[in-house]
């Protein structure tokens, strides 16, 4: 027969109480748990959640919503995300809605319907009524990388802003005056914010944009590689190019070995997110780094402090900063 709560009850002389606060994760004496998890380890004691669930309306698990489980960016930070939480007793239910605004909202409608404690979410932007709608449910929404206008919601972010004006700033310093800059979807916050941080720096240090020079990707391998032979074709190409994500970045070394063109020497590049990246490829690449852990870990930590009725700076928009490595694919030019 399995072991009941009243079991370890009586192998710790603890009351039920007591036991109960340790399995949902409340604050007993240190001495209390240790001796209560003791018992529920030698006795093998599992906790019913489903009567947990109809007992607290806590089912002790978070929705993750993710744009794709391709990418790298949203893979990272998720895996951070559900460490954090496994850690504090959570479980997690990971939905990927392939870049579609309909399955995403067929996505948030599942997640409320497993009754999750919370929903952390890379939105679309596209899903503003739905969201809106489940913070109405009291169900605590944590946006990662993107926010969306006219919802007060919590948020963790990169500055993108200044990530982007940073890389493309050291190109400038460099003399590069004819930069060019590989974006998102136009309709992406994220995407937005960096191509608004190449244009100010553009502005301040008084240098033309040339409009041929932004293109629009995807965030996928194909559409980097793409973008760079349209780029590396043109009849007045640029001297440097700014990726603003990993797979693109990927895509542009695929598309420069393929041509031969010798990085740095040739072209200069700086890329984005994945540091073991900058090691592999020949001369060492330039690189954004996102804070990845760091931001699993803001987001897990401001999910679970919701969930727990803590209201303070409602809505909480965490910015955290991008790391500019800056390596051998880069290189000065002389006018």
């Amino acid at each position: 027969m399995a072991s009941t709560i009243k079991d370890v009850a009586k192998l710790t002389g603890l009351s039920i109480g007591t036991i109960s606060k340790v399995i949902n994760g409340g604050a007993v004496l240190e001495i209390n748990r240790i001796l209560i998890e003791k018992a529920i380890k030698e006795l093998d004691f599992k906790v019913n959640e489903t009567a947990r669930s109809l007992k607290t309306n806590r089912s002790k698990t978070i929705g993750i919503i993710l744009p794709s489980l391709e990418n790298y960016f949203c893979t990272s930070v998720v895996a951070y995300v559900e460490q954090y939480l496994s850690k504090h007793g959570y479980g997690t239910i990971i939905c990927n809605y392939r870049e579609d605004p309909e399955v995403e909202k067929e996505k948030l409608n599942f997640l409320v319907n497993k009754m999750v404690d919370g929903v952390v979410i890379i939105p679309s932007g596209k899903v503003k009524d739905e969201i809106i709608n489940i913070l109405n449910r009291d169900v605590p929404v944590v946006l990662i990388d993107r926010l969306i206008k006219g919802i007060n919601c919590d948020a963790v972010l990169v500055d993108n802003f200044n990530a982007s004006y940073n890389a493309v700033e050291q190109l400038i310093t460099r003399g590069h005056k004819r930069t060019a800059i590989i974006c998102g979807p136009k309709d992406v916050y994220t995407s937005d914010e960096r191509l608004k941080g190449y244009l100010a720096v553009h502005e301040n240090y008084n240098l033309e944009v040339d409009n041929n020079l932004i293109k629009f990707g995807d965030y996928y391998l194909k559409s980097g590689y793409d973008l760079c032979l349209q780029l590396i074709e043109m009849e007045n190409p640029p001297t440097s190019i700014f990726v603003t994500n990993y797979d693109m970045t990927l895509g542009v070394i695929t598309a420069l070995n393929e041509k031969n063109i010798k990085l740095s020497e040739e072209i200069s590049v700086i890329g984005f997110d994945n540091i073991g990246m900058s090691k592999i490829v020949k001369p060492s690449l330039s690189i954004v780094i996102q804070p990845m852990e760091q931001i699993g870990e803001a987001v897990a930590h401001l999910i679970l402090k919701r969930i727990k009725g803590d209201k303070t700076n409602y809505p909480n928009v965490t910015r955290l900063k991008a790391e500019l490595v800056m390596k051998d694919s880069v290189s000065n030019v002389n006018y």
